[in-house]
């Protein structure tokens, strides 16, 4: 019908905008906290754009969820304040006529959140801690941040540099503070570089500077002028990378039924279930009285939809944790959803029933 294209076409370009603008939002919040990181010393810069991207990834499958939500939630409160709900009824058609058209737009939106919540999202986590992992196994020299001081990875070394030329691989005023046992090394320098030997070893070579070493509160320190002084650089292993159910794949979840695991299966499956569940609670959610004003229903749907998502992870902490079946927790949240979405279609439709007969 007419109707059916209409209302898919306003669904879709709603939920295109109101998806961009959540989108925005959400890159600007992971953006702070990874420059806020950055600016800390705890990441390097040059990894926020990469971490951005698999961050994105992950937090996708409950923004689809959300925009589906919202763009149902907003068109059908456009239709109450327009009167074409009165129409509508006057019509004799029911409010269950809606659900149609709603689930033909929604469905597949439900089956690309299934893909990013099955495959991509727990890829995209795996992909990040590993990124993350080979970052922190740089060595001491392709960490150091021009302008800010620098602890190397085991404690030992505060670098600072002023500024560093990548292109010539030079750095300009190097500040180095090495504690050993019984004994402390200053070391300044005016110029620096770094040297790969032929064995492939790496040196930091300093030009043109000044040592310091003694005892601290000792004032037999000695001070030593050189032209060049060396410094190997100890490579760094790359450390064990940490399997977690997050991070596993869906098939390997199925082959190991394990608590944490199931947890983690009730949360990907249950994200695209909540999804097609949100889009067909909206409906009765819509409702608008125009003499009363819409602010009361768009905080109960803000509610639902905050404590829906709240009992999705209680539930798949509770299952991790052994505290709760696994089929009894999915079926427990679910279900008292899909209670609540009868509860409200047949109060909305009492009134037309009640007319009618």
């Amino acid at each position: 019908m007419i109707f059916r294209r209409a209302a898919v076409r306003e669904f879709t370009s709603t939920a295109i905008a109101i998806f961009v603008a959540l989108f925005f939002i959400m890159i600007t919040v992971i953006l702070v906290r990874l420059l806020s990181q950055a600016a800390g010393g705890r990441l390097p810069a040059d990894a926020v754009l990469a971490l951005i991207g698999f961050s994105s990834l992950n937090h996708l499958p409950v923004l689809l969820s959300l925009s589906v939500f919202v763009a149902v939630l907003l068109s059908m409160s456009r239709s109450y304040r327009d009167s074409e709900m009165v129409v509508w009824f006057s019509s004799g058609l029911p409010l269950t006529a809606w659900i149609r058209p709603v689930l033909q737009f929604s469905l597949p939106i439900a089956l690309v959140v299934a893909v990013l919540s099955l495959f991509l999202s727990p890829w995209a986590q795996g992909k990040a801690l590993e990124y993350r992992k080979r970052l922190e196994s740089r060595d001491e020299v392709s960490r150091v941040s021009p302008g800010a001081f620098r602890e190397s990875a085991s404690s030992q070394r505060v670098f600072f540099v002023e500024s560093v030329d990548q292109a010539a691989g030079r750095v300009k005023n190097v500040f180095i503070n090495s504690v050993q046992p019984g004994k402390q090394g200053l070391t300044v320098a005016t110029d620096g570089e770094v040297e790969t030997a032929a064995n492939g070893d790496r040196f930091v070579v300093l030009l043109n500077g000044r040592r310091y070493d003694g005892e601290p509160g000792a004032a037999n320190f000695r001070v030593m002028n050189f032209e060049r002084y060396a410094v190997r650089i100890e490579p760094k292993e790359l450390g064990v990378i940490e399997v977690t159910p997050r991070t596993l794949t869906t098939d390997n979840l199925l082959l190991a039924p394990t608590n944490p695991n199931k947890g983690e299966l009730a949360w990907r499956f249950g994200i695209p279930l909540a999804t097609l569940i949100l889009s067909l609670l909206a409906i009765p959610l819509s409702f608008v009285n125009p003499r009363v004003g819409r602010a009361n229903n768009l905080v109960f749907a803000v509610l639902a939809f905050t404590v829906y998502l709240n009992l999705l992870g209680v539930s798949q902490a509770w299952i991790a944790k052994g505290r709760l079946d696994a089929v009894t927790g999915v079926w427990a949240v679910h279900g008292s959803m899909l209670l609540l979405l009868l509860l409200l279609f047949g109060w909305r439709m009492l009134p037309s029933l009640r007319r009618s007969r």
